[in-house]
């Protein structure tokens, strides 16, 4: 696709979604969910998941080693890719584009498409919760609230969150796959 069509896609794409996105976007006003959506996101930007691989291996001992390196290993293989659609696709994040999003935190980059902090929350996700379905009821919440912030916030669109979302759990089970 050139550069050109790309653009005019994403400009469509961008108009179609800007309802919802104002919509969810609106829960930032308030202080209370705007706060915990800032949290949420805080922990997404990758302290939450540090110390998820750094515990594992305290609380389950040797049953968790390859599980946390093939984490690591996923981790790297969905940041690289997130960069390289970031980069490729260069999909303005939504308060940049429509005036009438409010942002309620800063970005770590540039662009929005896709969504690397539910990316990597579904994605560690998927492996933890595999492996040790017992912190499925702290993680998957909080990977919801992590995914929800974004937009909330007024960092990305929906679709954003979603590709973030499937990219996750490809490579999430693709993890599963390799322990």
């Amino acid at each position: 696709m050139k550069a050109t069509a790309l653009s005019a896609w994403i400009a469509r794409a961008d108009a179609a979604e800007y309802a919802l996105c104002r919509r969810l976007n609106r829960g930032a006003a308030f202080a209370i969910p705007r706060r915990t959506f800032q949290v949420a996101s805080r922990l997404g930007d990758g302290i939450l998941w540090y110390a998820v691989i750094l515990v594992l291996p305290l609380l389950y001992g040797r049953a968790a080693l390859r599980p946390t390196v093939v984490m690591v290993l996923t981790g790297a293989v969905g940041l690289a890719l997130y960069k390289l659609l970031k980069r490729t696709l260069v999909r303005e994040r939504p308060y940049l584009t429509h005036g009438n999003i409010d942002l309620a935190m800063a970005p770590l980059d540039r662009y929005s498409f896709p969504s690397g902090h539910t990316l990597h929350a579904v994605c560690f996700t998927v492996q933890v919760v595999g492996h040790f379905p017992a912190l499925g009821w702290v993680l998957i919440p909080l990977t919801l609230l992590i995914a929800g912030s974004r937009t909330v916030l007024g960092l990305h669109y929906p679709t954003d969150v979603l590709a973030g979302a499937l990219i996750g759990v490809a490579l999430g089970m693709l993890g599963l796959s390799f322990t």
